[in-house]
């Protein structure tokens, strides 16, 4: 048997606006919240009770005393579900992401950062 991926550890100055800023984009929902560390997750059903396949990773947001000062080596990548890449990409300008010139180049994703500064892709829809 493998592993499975379940939660992605992320550093940040703010767990409890940084995870905010994450259930918006992803419809998330915080799920702990403790001593500067918050995790946040699907609000499904978790796989094996009344719902097949599994249940998307969790995302925890540990506070650190240092900022973020290289790009970096693993980033999320999202897909749009319900509307068009561009009108993602605007929605989540208006949650607080920036865009990001990361030396990508012509590509059809969109680099953006999240409001701490990571980077994170807008990727063009597909079906998966």
């Amino acid at each position: 048997m493998a592993s499975k991926f379940t939660e992605l550890a992320i550093d940040c100055a703010d767990p409890a606006s940084l995870a905010q800023f994450w259930c918006a984009v992803l419809g998330y929902e915080v799920q702990d919240e403790e001593d500067g560390f918050v995790t946040i997750g699907s609000p499904s059903v978790p796989e094996g009770r009344d719902r097949p396949g599994p249940v998307p990773p969790t995302l925890g947001f540990a506070r650190v005393p240092e900022g973020k000062t290289i790009k970096n080596r693993l980033h999320i990548d999202v897909n749009p579900t319900d509307r068009d890449q561009d009108e993602e990409v605007r929605r989540l300008l208006e949650l607080g992401a920036r865009y990001a010139d990361v030396g990508q180049g012509e590509v059809s994703w969109v680099v953006l950062l999240d409001p701490e500064g990571n980077e994170f892709c807008v990727l063009a829809t597909r079906c998966p």
